[in-house]
């Protein structure tokens, strides 16, 4: 209103009141409201017959900028000529519909100094304005250009170690409008190098829309992960695959819309494509991975999970065609037979990593070729789970046609026996690892036959869930020791008893990693020996849950190996006293992390450990401990000048008050109370 009041020029409008002596004239004064008296000279003619009234703040509302008058093409005109990455996060940080519009923008259609050509918005994938923001889900918060001059809708950017940008979207937070923003926001940092979006806002989750602005916005990504995101199709995938040349990740999980079409667009268009991850995704079948071995020439890592159109032509001609260069395969819940596995044994010859699990169709003739091919030569990994072909003599075939396997993992393999474990650690020269879980046909003879044929490489010995293990004496033949072990693990395996682990002891001799946590059946006649066997000194132990050892295996424990012992874990071993702790804090000089939760400890306890001043302990965990009262504050205080991690839970004995006075002097400490 105060333009139109202060106009200047022929027509001029005048406020005040009586503006002519002559009453007669005042049919030329128009009354506009209770206020606002304006007269209107007799030169000009008036274009209303009648007396109109309206209000100064609803004319204020009716007014519309004219440069929202402009249709779409002439804004897009405009947009594209603006000269930098700050003036276009300033417009788009104006209205959704002036960010939905310059995030439809290419980076190819930007005008430079030497640019001038016109270009036309491509149909389709600038949608009326009118309509999208009506749709865009309101809860959105517009882009806000920060000082750098980029667009945010809370857009958190990060700086990898490789110096790409990359985001990450999770549930309610992933939208369109937040791609939009993201795709216009990083245009001028060199554009987006990697993309996470899991899950999708429930009421405006992400589209094609979206993914056709990150692709026209950032032509430089390189890693791509799209996870339980169902309204995505093949018209955003193939719209990464026309912008986004350099992809080289693509990470496709639970996508029920993503077929064949979509995949086949990335290999087209992506021929740097190093690692492809596809899981649950029902209608990718064997056409798009045909494409895909025949089009990307680099692929390095290939995971295929639970796709029911995945079969084995699909599998041999992507294995076939870059047998060269693919070093990681894993195949996952498919309806592949004997020849797939076939097809890895022959063509495989640059896999180092083999994950197989929960195939099916698989029999004991597809592990016995996959061995007998020998093309696995540089083989050093492989996982097998649920696969009911394992039995023996697949085994045995896999150990005598990888001779450079170093890691083999073998979980409900439930047809695996005694024979097949022996016969495969003979032929295994270079295995370091060997990991077996709910392997139920595996006993105290396998194990023990395992450890004593094995190659002179063996490192680690890992039993999980092995309910097939008894702790039997039996008349066994004399059996060699396993001089390159240095860790042995096992947990939950309640056959396993102290007749079982003083046989380890004595074939393990260099042990110095032991992780026995849910033995209750271990005594101290059972650990004794592995402790006073060990010649290297142990390093780290956990004996969580072995409830029926006593004071003498810490206290054998802290003299034999004080040196060398660095994290101590005797959670829930009840019979464990003062006399522990004792023994501790006189032998265990560089002891770092000490758990004694649920133990019978007193006061007097920490008072011990903390009378020593050589102990320089890191993290103490006491939970549980009934015993410990306020009398060990002082002592708690003097210790926690080393202190990082304190654990206080359940303590009921230590008031609240004790707690704030400790976490108040021990600021650097996290204490869990």
């Amino acid at each position: 209103m105060p333009t139109l009041v202060n106009y200047a020029g022929d027509e001029d409008f005048c406020s005040g009141g009586s503006l002519y002596a002559n009453p007669m004239d005042s049919s030329l004064l128009l009354s506009l409201g209770p206020h606002v008296d304006v007269y209107c000279p007799p030169r000009k003619r008036s274009r209303i017959s009648a007396p109109f009234v309206f209000r100064c703040d609803k004319f204020e509302q009716q007014k519309q900028s004219s440069i929202e008058v402009l249709p779409d093409e002439c804004l897009f005109e405009i947009f594209r000529r603006l000269p930098g990455g700050q003036e276009r996060s300033a417009c788009a940080s104006v209205s959704k519909r002036w960010l939905v519009l310059l995030s439809s923008i290419r980076r190819t259609e930007i005008c430079t100094s030497k640019t001038t050509q016109s270009a036309k918005p491509e149909a389709g994938l600038v949608p009326d304005m009118g309509d999208e923001s009506s749709k865009l889900d309101k809860e959105d918060s517009l882009p806000v250009s920060n000082e750098n001059g980029v667009a945010s809708v809370d857009v958190d950017l990060e700086l990898e170690s490789e110096g790409h940008l990359t985001r990450c979207l999770e549930g309610k937070k992933a939208t369109d409008i937040r791609l939009a923003a993201i795709a216009v926001g990083t245009g001028s940092r060199g554009g987006l190098g990697k993309l996470l979006i899991r899950g999708s806002n429930s009421i405006r989750g992400v589209t094609d829309f979206g993914l056709s602005a990150i692709a026209r916005g950032c032509p430089s990504l390189k890693a791509l992960s799209l996870w339980n995101v169902s309204s995505i199709g093949d018209a955003g995938l193939s719209e990464i695959a026309s912008g986004c040349h350099m992809l080289e990740k693509l990470d496709l999980c639970q996508l029920p819309s993503i077929s064949d079409k979509g995949l086949m667009a990335i290999a087209e268009n992506c021929p740097n494509l190093i690692s492809l991850t596809i899981e649950s995704c029902s209608k990718v079948g064997n056409e798009s991975l045909q494409a895909i071995g025949r089009c990307c020439p680099n692929l390095q890592s290939i995971s295929i999970k639970d796709c029911p159109l995945v079969g084995d032509q699909g599998v041999a001609s992507l294995l076939s065609s870059v047998s060269y260069v693919l070093t990681k395969v894993k195949l996952q819940g498919l309806n592949i037979s004997d020849v797939s596995l076939a097809v890895v044994g022959h063509y495989g010859k640059a896999v180092t990593e083999l994950v197989l699990t929960g195939l099916q169709n698989v029999s004991e003739r597809g592990f016995w070729v996959m061995g007998n091919t020998h093309g696995l030569q540089k083989l050093k990994s492989i996982t097998i789970t649920s696969c009911r072909g394992v039995t023996d003599l697949g085994l045995e075939a896999v150990g005598k046609g990888c001779p450079n396997l170093r890691q083999l993992i073998l979980q409900k393999c439930l047809f695996l026996s005694d024979n097949g474990l022996i016969a495969f650690a003979r032929n295994a020269a270079s295995l370091e690892s060997l990991q077996l879980e709910e392997c139920n046909r595996i006993t105290q003879s396998g194990v023990l036959g395992a450890l004593s044929n094995c190659g002179a490489k063996l490192k680690a010995l890992s039993l999980v869930k092995c309910m097939g293990i008894k702790d039997v004496v039996l008349g066994l033949p004399q059996l060699s020791p396993c001089n390159s072990l240095r860790s042995f693990s096992v947990r939950h395996c309640p056959g396993f008893g102290s007749s079982s682990l003083a046989m380890v002891g004595k074939l393990c001799p260099q042990l110095q990693y032991v992780d026995l946590s849910g033995l209750c059946g271990i005594t101290d006649a059972g650990i004794l020996p592995l402790i006073e066997n060990s010649e290297l000194g142990l390093v780290k132990v956990n004996l969580s849950g072995c409830m029926n050892l006593t004071d003498v295996v810490v206290t054998t424990m802290a003299r034999l190996h004080g040196e060398t012992l660095q994290l101590l874990n005797l959670d829930g071993c009840r019979k464990i006293t003062d006399a522990s702790l004792m023994a501790i804090a006189s032998n265990c000089l560089v002891l770092r992390d000490l758990d004694i939760s649920k133990c019978a400890i007193t006061d007097f306890g920490i008072v011990a450990l903390s009378s020593t001043k050589q102990l320089d302990l890191q993290i103490l965990s006491l939970s549980g401990c009934l015993h410990v009262s306020d009398k060990s504050m002082p002592f708690l205080k003097n210790m926690g000048q080393n202190l990082v991690g304190l654990n206080l839970q359940r303590c009921n004995s230590i008031s609240s008050s004790t707690i704030e006075i400790l976490v108040e002097h021990l600021w650097r400490c996290d204490i869990l109370f």
